[in-house]
């Protein structure tokens, strides 16, 4: 068996040398400069309010549609249009969560999950929401780290048990007069929100405008986690996480 020579054992030495400084560096770069995760729902960030080219594919605005023209009439069922844009980019209808984490090695970060896999619909009369009722499979939950995606199975939100969220209004919701095309509307929704098999009544701050024949209504919730029976999630790279974490939702609808 031969022997390392003492200039085999020094390049060896600094070859190690190299490799470790390479990885921590590495380490340093995705603690420090990764990609930050998608930034919270509004709906300053979707599309003009009418007469251009929308950016979110699918969304076809009506060039007859003036910013600010008066709207003549919203009756009857809307239904969440899962043509509208691409969930690559978050662009298409969606919901999902935000959760503060602390993991072995990375250090602090927000977790975001969502799935594109959402139906249901809104009625309106006159200029009163009368009904809303939104499901969504979490399941389908997707996020930047499939070890994650697959905890959330088994425990936490436990999908592979409780693979449904539902939300149904319980109180009409009033417009008082109909918006103008590319107007930016205030609501609250109060209903029932069913999660990890449990429901509860919960009120949830909407924004919401028309732009060009389609509904666009983003909004947000804070979920105390221990509300719906939900247990943090533990794991060896988990060192800490919030014992709560915000519901978000993005939907477009379609008459």
């Amino acid at each position: 068996m031969n022997r390392l020579t003492a200039t085999d054992r020094l390049r060896l030495a600094i070859a190690i040398v190299i490799l470790v400084g390479v990885a921590g560096a590495g380490g340093l770069w995705f603690l420090f400069f990764r990609p930050s995760g998608p930034a919270p729902v509004t709906i300053a960030t979707i599309g003009p309010t009418s007469g251009a080219t929308s950016p979110v594919p699918g969304l076809t605005l009506d060039p007859s549609a003036t910013a600010g023209a008066p709207t003549t009439g919203l009756d009857g069922t809307w239904n969440v249009d899962t043509s509208v844009g691409s969930f690559s980019d978050f662009s298409d209808s969606f919901v999902g969560y935000r959760v503060q984490e602390e993991l072995a090695n990375i250090g602090a970060q927000t977790a975001v999950g969502r799935t594109p896999s959402v139906s249901g619909s809104l009625t309106i009369q006159g200029t009163t929401i009368t009904a809303v009722e939104i499901q969504a499979d979490l399941s389908t939950l997707k996020s930047d780290d499939d070890r994650r995606d697959g905890q959330l199975r088994q425990q936490a939100l436990e999908t592979n048990q409780f693979p449904t969220a539902t939300f149904s209004l319980t109180q009409p919701i009033a417009l008082g007069t109909l918006p103008a095309e590319g107007q930016v509307v205030q609501v609250t929704a109060t209903g029932n929100l069913t999660l990890h098999g449990q429901t509860r009544s919960v009120q949830i701050p909407l924004q919401a405008k028309l732009q060009g024949g389609v509904i666009v209504v983003t909004g947000s919730i804070e979920i105390q986690f221990a509300d719906y029976g939900i247990s943090k999630p533990q794991s060896f790279i988990v060192l800490s996480v919030a014992d709560h974490g915000t519901m978000e939702l993005q939907l477009f609808f379609s008459r």
